[in-house]
């Protein structure tokens, strides 16, 4: 008799959710990190959060430098003692709770690192896969995929090595190694030369001052060693010396010699100055002696690799009659064709992982580029976005990538693809947050945070939670400004002249003629790699009359900060100095009045060679950077410290009126609100600026240039929908002043508001660097023929 005492599945209720189901939140409680007050929030998780806010609102200090500064953290501490006594100890952040943390993956604006030796295929990996494609198929075959890559030198040695093979033991007596690398420039596809003309007057003895390198004077010591080494006359005109001279001069190996008494090594010119200047980076040398090395230093490619990098056996392997220099040197887009054409069975998997990775850049708009394109050449929306090409293929599920304003630099053509590509990174089942400006984001999230109300001290609180329905009728700064549209103008301004440019071909241009009005606002559009800064920066050389304002570093060190890069710490000093009745430099943090712990940098950084340093505030000064002495003089009641913590907002008001009062300093703190940074602290150090907030400072600093025309590369990059209209109001001041503003940019709010546009394209890359349209903004809507007429059409009419 059976005896099944099974349940019928029909009888059973719905399933009790498994509890490991239930963590489906990232928690944040009493978050403190930098302006935010207690802010506390949840974020769901496998959706798309957008943080939103006015520029310094505190965005990034609750994604960034709460969130994924925490995740880091606690990873970092997965490894052992022994590893992570190499790493940095970051300190927790200032927050009372966070659950539900998963692995975050930054991808930020951040460049890529300059290195000669890094391209956009060594920081995607397609070239790796590349180089084993050609050591498998490559003709005449020449080695493993070592023999193709510009970073691994030709190795040749001599001595006993030991092979094992089993219970078999062989000794070598020669050892190579096949590399790619040129020998000649030594895979930087460039060699640097010295213009001794820059070095000397050869028409000068060295006793009249023939040396015109700094600080190479012959009153000091360098010319006490250079006269009294007998190598050479000194009254001599050095055009008149003998080759040996001239060689001693410039190339004497060190050489032990006696002057007046006192032993001393004598050593040629060039290899003094190589190893004191040139071997220096230049961003960190004075202002003087970069401006010496700027001019000395020349670039030429390299003759025997013509800028390939490669060595000639590298280049001589082919495939269908194609190099891997041909390869690295193609549009990507072209270059994916050429793999798709390939049919070799033995190699299947690597062709489709090399055909998906080649898509991939195409479909996140970088299919204009080349894989030998050297990293350091990608703006800041590249270079994410070339990060980004790393992530679409991971087989990574449930981490968190966190974005830092991914549109950057994107056509609104572009945004849609992008927005795409975040949805797909959900859709894996990651959570992915996303730091916006732009509409177009922030419509499709299926969670808000919007922060604010204001910058800086008045910002720092969540203002709305939600969905984007719920936004747009929050009545919050971001909701009120959600649906702004800019208006076609009524009537288009006059131009006053024209800047003609003839047979532009710098990079992807094809010899391009264009007549850029004057005393207008022109506005330059088109897709990302269309062909915009290479016609603008290319044809407009900064120089004399024009002020070109990009989103670049700014030089200058981490000590530097926009109190000193404007000029305005220097009447703040002079005024302190006097109401006190001391000098001026102790009101300096990089000279007299610098704390001795930290030098005046507020922080100790700790160098950690192999990784990421690492900054841990002073524990003298408590991050004041200055000694407690000089913070007892004050101006007005606060002290330099305290200065130098304010917004530009409250020291445009400290210093416009009362005991304070110093015109010259109200003077630049009013062009610094102009732009739209008046939440910037003085003392903020501009490396933590971001490319948006370096290019306004940048414009700040020349409104006051004698200038008749200002070259501008995306001003709106990091503006919120809020500021957008003051930017717009600055320009538009800037026109009426008499000024003519060239302004390279993709903003619908902007091309709207313009005067003229002119629209390269039709795509990007070699599908580029045409005009496809020149005119008003009303003839480029009512034209409808280009993709920027598409989307401005839509946009005008939302």
């Amino acid at each position: 008799m059976s005896t099944d005492t099974r349940t019928a599945p029909s009888v059973r209720g719905p399933a009790a959710p498994h509890g490991a189901d239930s963590h489906d939140l990232i928690r944040v409680l009493g978050a403190r990190v930098n302006n935010l007050k207690d802010v506390s929030v949840e974020i769901p998780k496998r959706r798309l959060t957008v943080f939103t806010g006015v520029s310094g609102s505190g965005k990034s200090s609750l994604v960034f430098g709460t969130v994924a500064a925490e995740s880091q953290r606690l990873i970092n501490e997965t490894y052992s003692s022994f590893v992570q006594g190499f790493m940095p100890t970051l300190a927790r952040p200032e927050v009372d709770v966070l659950e539900g943390l998963t692995t975050a993956i930054i991808v930020d604006q951040q460049r890529l690192g300059a290195d000669p030796r890094s391209t956009v295929g060594t920081a995607t990996d397609a070239n790796a896969m590349l180089r084993i494609l050609f050591s498998r198929l490559g003709q005449p075959h020449i080695g493993s995929p070592n023999a193709f890559s510009f970073n691994v030198a030709s190795v040749r040695a001599s001595g006993a090595i030991t092979v094992e093979r089993g219970a078999k033991k062989t000794v070598k007596a020669t050892f190579n190694r096949l590399g790619g690398m040129c020998p000649r420039c030594e895979g930087r596809g460039t060699v640097t030369d010295i213009d001794l003309a820059q070095l000397y007057d050869d028409s000068k003895s060295l006793a009249e001052g023939a040396l015109t390198v700094p600080g190479y004077s012959m009153d000091g010591w360098y010319g006490r060693i250079f006269k009294g080494s007998g190598f050479f006359d000194p009254d001599k005109p050095i055009r008149k010396y003998t080759k040996k001279e001239l060689h001693d001069l410039l190339h004497k190996e060190p050489t032990k010699i006696k002057v007046e008494g006192i032993n001393l090594t004598y050593e040629g010119l060039i290899p003094k100055i190589q190893k004191s200047m040139l071997s220096k980076d230049v961003d960190a040398l004075q202002p003087h002696v970069r401006a010496f090395v700027e001019r000395a230093m020349t670039f030429t490619v390299c003759p025997e690799c013509d800028g390939t990098r490669l060595s000639e056996s590298a280049r001589s392997s082919k495939i269908a009659g194609i190099s891997i220099a041909d390869a690295c040197a193609m549009q990507v887009s072209d270059l994916a064709e050429w793999v798709r054409g390939l049919d070799e069975p033995s190699v299947a998997p690597l062709l489709t992982a090399l055909v998906d990775t080649f898509d991939s850049f195409a479909e996140i708009g970088l299919g204009y580029l080349s894989l030998d394109r050297p990293s350091g050449t990608l703006s800041g929306g590249e270079a994410q976005r070339v990060k980004m090409i790393r992530h679409l293929g991971s087989s990574l599920t449930d981490v968190t990538y966190v974005f830092d304003e991914p549109t950057v630099g994107l056509h609104p053509h572009d945004i849609q693809r992008m927005n795409g590509l975040l949805l797909r990174l959900r859709d894996k089942g990651n959570t992915v947050l996303v730091v916006e400006h732009k509409p177009e984001v922030i419509a499709i999230a299926d969670h808000v945070v919007d922060l604010g109300p204001g910058a800086g001290t008045a910002g720092g609180t969540v203002c709305f939670e939600g969905t984007v329905d719920g936004l747009r009728t929050a009545g919050t700064v971001t909701g009120r400004h959600f649906d702004d549209r800019a208006t076609l103008k009524e009537s288009v301004r006059k131009p006053t002249g024209t800047l003609e440019i003839r047979g532009a071909t710098a990079h992807n241009l094809q010899s391009v003629d264009v007549d850029i009005p004057l005393g207008v606002l022109a506005v330059v559009t088109g897709v990302a790699g269309s062909g915009k800064s290479s016609l603008v920066h290319g044809s407009i050389p900064a120089g004399e009359g024009v002020v070109s304002v990009d989103q670049g570093a700014i030089r200058g060190s981490r000590r530097s900060n926009p109190a000193t890069y404007t000029g305005l710490l220097e009447p703040i000093r002079k005024a302190f100095a006097k109401a006190n009745g001391v000098k001026p430099a102790l009101f300096s943090a990089n000279s007299e009045g610098a704390c001795p712990v930290c030098n005046g940098a507020g922080v100790v950084y700790t160098d950690l060679a192999m990784m990421a340093g690492v900054a841990t505030t002073c524990e003298e000064c408590e991050g004041r950077r200055f000694q407690a002495a000089v913070l007892e003089y004050r101006l007005g009641g606060r002290d330099i410290s305290e200065v130098l913590a304010m917004s530009v907002t409250e020291a445009e008001e400290f210093f416009g009126a009362g005991e304070a009062r110093i015109p010259a300093a109200h003077a630049i703190l009013g062009r610094l609100a102009d732009v739209g940074l008046g939440y910037l602290s003085l003392g903020q150090p501009l490396t933590t600026l971001s490319g948006g907030e370096r290019q306004r400072l940048k414009l700040a600093t020349h409104m006051a240039d004698k200038g008749g025309v200002y070259v501008l590369d995306e001003p709106t990059a990091g503006l919120h929908l809020a500021d957008v209209e003051q930017l717009l109001g600055l320009l538009d001041r800037l026109v009426d002043s008499g000024k003519s503003v060239i302004v390279v940019e993709h903003h619908q709010a902007v091309m709207a508001h313009a005067d003229w546009i002119i629209d390269l394209g039709p795509g990007a890359g070699h599908d580029g660097g045409r005009i496809v349209f020149e005119g008003t903004p009303a003839d480029l809507v009512a034209s409808g023929t280009t993709l920027t007429a598409t989307h401005l059409a839509a946009y005008v009419s939302a």
